[in-house]
Formats: structure tokens, sequence, C-alpha cells
């Protein structure tokens, strides 16, 4: 359940997202990651730091419940500097590290994870403020916002209509197709060293109708029909343990399930 980059599947939409987030760290644009809980935003964030490599340092900030002032700490500690006590010094520590970091061609990206939990506007204000550090040509800081729908909600109001103009690239993730699932829990058998996919094809389809087509419930219920089949010796999943691994972890079928079977 760790977002390995190694085991990430890249669906049409998870190919296009990281993609288009390389693009907004190039451009050095604000960009904006939005999908439900367990669609795969973590494990993109951490392949696009992969890919990002050393030519640019990555702030990681994975709770951002931070005031203003502690997020610029935040930032300046990412930089490593030794955070002033001012709003007014941090400023000014932020932009003499972007510049020293631009002559050395390593311009840094800000990468904000679960970023519905800011707690305030006056954070996304600061935000917005750290995207005017810049040349004439260009920004000296990337920006990414990662989070859940209600964040690409609440920068949709009126009062948050300048960060939102600042935005330069945003994509929303949804839920795996029935193809996909199956591709996808056959490209984590691969990635795991199996040398067959021991689930059926309608076991696979279960699991798609239970898990909506959500990554990290797949996994679940996966993980837990593997564990199952293998204390009883069993060679292949049936869609009799995907019900059972739905049941242990209080996942809802999806109306018409049992219908499919026939």
């Amino acid at each position: 359940k760790t977002p390995d980059p190694a085991f990430l599947y890249e669906s049409h939409q998870h190919k296009e997202a990281l993609a288009r987030l390389e693009y907004a760290v190039e451009e050095k644009e604000l960009a904006l990651l939005v999908g439900d809980i367990g669609s795969g935003k973590t494990m993109l964030s951490r392949a696009l730091i992969d890919r990002v490599g050393e030519a640019r340092p990555v702030v990681l900030l994975i709770n951002p419940r931070l005031t203003p002032t502690q997020l610029l700490r935040a930032v300046a500690r990412g930089l490593g500097l030794e955070p002033a006590r001012f709003r007014n010094d941090l400023l000014d520590q932020i932009h003499t590290r972007l510049y020293e970091l631009y002559e050395q061609q390593r311009e840094p990206v800000l990468m904000i994870d679960e970023a519905q939990l800011i707690p305030s506007k006056g954070t996304f204000d600061e935000i917005r403020l750290l995207t005017n550090f810049q040349l004439d040509d260009q920004n000296l800081l990337s920006v990414v916002l990662i989070g859940q729908p209600e964040l690409e909600r609440r920068l949709d109001r009126e009062a948050y209509a300048p960060l939102r103009q600042r935005i330069g690239m945003r994509y929303s993730l949804g839920p795996l197709s029935l193809d996909e699932t199956i591709d996808y829990i056959e490209h984590r058998i691969r990635v795991a060293g199996g040398a067959r996919n021991p689930f059926s094809r309608q076991a696979m389809a279960d699991i798609h109708a239970v898990s909506g087509g959500i990554p990290r419930l797949i996994n679940t219920l996966a993980t837990t029909a593997l564990l199952d089949a293998f204390g009883d010796d069993a060679e292949t999943i049936e869609p009799a343990r995907i019900a059972s691994a739905a049941l242990e972890h209080r996942i809802a079928k999806r109306p018409g399930m049992e219908r499919a079977h026939g």
C-alpha cells in the first residue's frame, strides 16, 4: 500500500497526468492534481519526484495543516535554510535561496500533498505569493497542489479567484475501467515477480465492481484474496474469495454484482 513508483501502472489517464505534471514543472507553472481517495495521486507524486531526479530540489509537504508563517518556515527548511523568525525575513531568505538555485540551474519544486487540508485562505494566499518569485521571463519556483475533489471545489469559489487564475495545469484522476483494472492486477503481479495470474476473469470483474476501479481498494481486495487462497493451498482465485474479502473490509458491493455471475 506504500506509493512505490516501481509499481506505477500507467493507465491512459495516469500517463497523461504524469506528462502534464512534468510539463508544468518544466515550465515552472502552478499545477493542480485532484482525485478520489486511493486513486493514485500520491503514487504519481512520487513518480514525478523520481523523474525530476536531482536536477530540481523537491520540497514535499505531506501535512499541510499550516498557518501562513508555518508554511513559509516549512518551505525554508525544505530549501536547506534555518528559518528566520519574522515573515518578511522568511520571504527574503526564500527569495535569495531561489535565485541561488536558479543560477545553479536547479529550480526547485514545491509539492503539497493532501492540499485539501490546508486550513485557511491565508495559507493559500501565501502559496500564491510564492509564485510571485520570478524573473522577467520565468518563475523561480514550480508549485504542485495535490488533493481530493473538494480541493478543486474550494478553489472554484470566488474568493480564490486570484490563486485559481495562476493555475497553468489541472488534471482530475478518475477510476480505472474494467479492462484497466484487469491490466492493473496483471501489472502488479508481474512487477512483484509472479509467473502467472491466479485470478479468474470473473474474480477480477468482481474486484472492479466492488472497488469501483479505485487502485487502493483493488490492492486491498486482491491482497486479501491472495492470502485467503494461500491459506487453502488454492491455485486459482474465484469470485467467492473476492466477496469474502469485501465483507472482511466492509466494502459494499455495487448493485447488480450478483447478477453479473449469471
